[in-house]
């Protein structure tokens, strides 16, 4: 099956996201997780706490770059498929957290950066469902 380009940096940004959390101690739960209200891209967990990852990779600077993406509508989609899979899992006793991790490219020797912000939003989940 052909990918388009875009896929193709997608599939990868999301391959160098887990790698990362992966060197960083993270464990993965799960990858591409998809239930209602839309998909996870990374559950990982650190010790007890349930991390919530959203990999963004552009190819261009223009309209902010990769982390201008995950706006206030990918931020409201994103907590509500949380609160989904905390319900599906049990885990809503578990601490957790949303953390964003991006992929731009740039110039130079190091043509792309990898950016992981911790604790990149912090809604209210409550328990919705």
């Amino acid at each position: 099956m052909a990918r388009t380009s875009r896929q193709r940096l997608g599939r990868n940004a999301e391959w160098a996201a887990l790698l990362l959390l992966l060197l960083k101690g993270y464990r993965l739960r799960h990858r591409n997780w998809r239930g209602a209200g839309g998909e996870l891209d990374l559950v990982m967990q650190r010790r007890s706490e349930i991390v919530f990852v959203e990999v963004k990779a552009r190819a261009s600077s223009l309209y902010g770059g990769a982390v201008a993406a995950v706006d206030a509508h990918k931020r409201r989609a994103l907590t509500r498929t949380a609160a989904v899979y905390l319900g599906r899992f049990g885990l809503w006793e578990r601490p957790c957290r949303f953390d964003v991790i991006t992929f731009d490219r740039r110039g130079g020797l190091l043509p792309w950066r990898l950016r992981h912000y911790r604790n990149a939003f912090q809604p209210n989940l409550g328990r919705q469902f």
